[in-house]
């Protein structure tokens, strides 16, 4: 099938399958007229990849976890050099995490006193001129 049908069938946009190929987590072959061909095997594999992103994996991971998955979800084949990779991304996800968390409580504290501050300064209005 040519990039036009995977795209359709997929619901991926044809630039991202050609990104998708040049990271190495796609492969079609080329016709004669040099159009990209991808076989049946291609709507799994997009599928998969679009899972594998949505769990937060860089294009990187994916394409060192790819040869470890089995079916659409996808199911992921547990071999240690498998595992320290997805340790070490959720490991990485995690540091992120109690990043923003300390964003956010500090943004939170700087709400907490400016609003009691702006008590202290401003009256409350009461709809009325002064």
């Amino acid at each position: 099938m040519k990039i036009g049908e995977l795209s359709h069938r997929t619901g991926v946009n044809a630039h991202q399958l050609r990104y998708y190929e040049a990271q190495g987590l796609l492969e079609a072959s080329r016709g004669t007229n040099g159009y990209r061909e991808y076989d049946e095997t291609a709507l799994l594999r997009v599928r998969q990849i679009r899972h594998l992103l949505a769990a937060g994996l860089s294009s990187e991971d994916i394409a060192y976890l790819l040869p470890c998955a089995i079916g659409e979800e996808p199911e992921l084949i547990g071999c240690p050099e498998l595992l320290a990779a997805m340790r070490e991304r959720l490991g990485r996800l995690d540091e992120q995490l109690a990043k923003l968390n300390r964003s956010r409580d500090a943004l939170a504290e700087y709400i907490v006193v400016a609003e009691r501050v702006g008590a202290e300064t401003y009256p409350p209005f009461d709809g009325t001129a002064a």
